[in-house]
């Protein structure tokens, strides 16, 4: 039986893991985490992830998970509504969803557990991979076990060890900004249905909205540009002074309880080449995303789509090593478009914040005309969404 080791339990890892053991192949699960709490995992998903999670008969799982259904994003320019837009934005679509990543997590390995071929290795990182005759022929864990593979799969995200390891490289975009987030368990401030709020004040931008587990969550941008040294700040009074007034006095009022930010830097680039003989890569390990949007976990689910079938036929016929390594560029090359292309979205949606955030001018004139040209926004911001949410191709599972 063909024998596939995966190393990472993210979501490429672990959903490509369960993809194979549910179809009778042999597969262990390397995770070097003892937890899934990490410090930032994201959690939104997009009609695209949901679509690929229905592919793969999990969204009645999804249900029993902590989630939040999205019911609207709005824009806020200096206090005032730009405008909002409620979910689903499509017709005959399901919104965007919020979802605990550390419990979907739990909840697909602990699936994959159920079928005999599965193994489960938590805890113990990759410490080098193991190379014969040309070929990746396994990993070796920091315990010292060697673990045989006729398929290394790399899922261990954007600094990935197997990809370094493996002498792959990977080509920085620029983005031009980082993330401070920001916890607060109370967010009564929010209303019953959950809004994503997007604010530019004075040249800031945060976004904040409530979690699948019901905490408020608020990310803000740390540009290049700034020389502010973020660890001085006081943040309480930061993130009020820059929010409406509803926001303002909710945190001002809990100003105690927000959680110590964690910095999130973002890493948005593309390898020239997802494999070697014997090695794919996948997820982030392959083409880390920017945050905006949330593409890290939709472009994910679809990589796992497409890598599956590909690989499982062969899999299941034992197939030898070549006929395996021929398969392995194609995946590349059915993915890749797609990456480049939303990844070029992303920084198309990035611009245009951009804009507002460095033109004092230009926000005043926005902010001065806004009944006359809320609804042209509206609609700008509308027209750029459907690839961002549904993705770029199409992509079905078929085995």
């Amino acid at each position: 039986m063909a024998q596939v080791v995966i190393v990472g339990a993210g979501p490429t890892g672990a959903t490509l893991a369960l993809l194979l053991a549910q179809r009778g192949l042999a597969v262990t699960l390397v995770e070097a985490s003892r937890s899934f709490r990490r410090t930032f995992r994201g959690e939104a998903l997009m009609p695209s992830g949901l679509a690929a999670l229905g592919h793969m008969g999990l969204l009645a799982m999804l249900e029993t998970l902590p989630h939040q259904p999205l019911a609207g994003w709005e824009y806020l320019l200096e206090g005032k509504r730009m405008f909002q837009v409620a979910e689903p934005i499509e017709a005959n679509a399901q919104p965007c969803t919020l979802v605990s990543q550390p419990a979907l997590l739990a909840a697909l390995i602990e699936k994959a557990q159920q079928y005999q071929h599965f193994e489960w290795i938590q805890g113990t990182p990759v410490q080098d991979v193991v190379h014969h005759q040309g070929r990746m022929r396994g990993v070796q864990l920091r315990d010292g076990r060697i673990l045989t593979a006729d398929l290394v799969v790399g899922a261990d995200g954007r600094n990935s060890l197997v990809r370094q390891r493996a002498g792959l490289t990977l080509e920085r975009r620029s983005h031009g900004i980082d993330l401070l987030w920001f916890k607060l368990a109370d967010s009564s401030c929010l209303p019953s249905e959950n809004v994503f709020y997007a604010l530019i004040h004075k040249g800031q931008t945060m976004g904040l909205f409530r979690s699948a587990e019901g905490s408020l969550q608020l990310a803000w941008a740390l540009y290049a540009d700034d020389p502010t040294d973020w660890k001085q700040i006081d943040w309480p009074q930061q993130l009020a002074a820059a929010s409406p007034p509803w926001l303002a006095q909710h945190l001002q009022a809990h100003a105690q309880d927000i959680e110590e930010p964690i910095l999130l830097s973002v890493v948005v680039g593309l390898c020239p080449q997802w494999s070697i003989p014997g090695l794919l890569i996948l997820g982030d390990a392959a083409h880390p995303m920017s945050p905006i949007r949330a593409q890290g976990i939709n472009m994910a689910l679809r990589d796992v789509m497409v890598a599956a079938n590909h690989l499982v036929p062969l899999l299941q016929q034992d197939a030898n090593p070549e006929t395996i390594d021929a398969v392995l560029p194609q995946i590349q090359a059915e993915r890749e478009p797609e990456i480049i292309c939303i990844q070029q979205l992303q920084n198309q949606e990035l611009a245009q914040g951009e804009r507002l955030r460095q033109n004092p001018f230009l926000r005043q004139m926005v902010k001065l005309t806004l009944p006359l040209i809320s609804g042209f926004i509206r609609q700008s911001w509308l027209n750029r969404q459907h690839q961002l949410r549904q993705g770029v191709t199409q992509i079905h599972l078929h085995v």
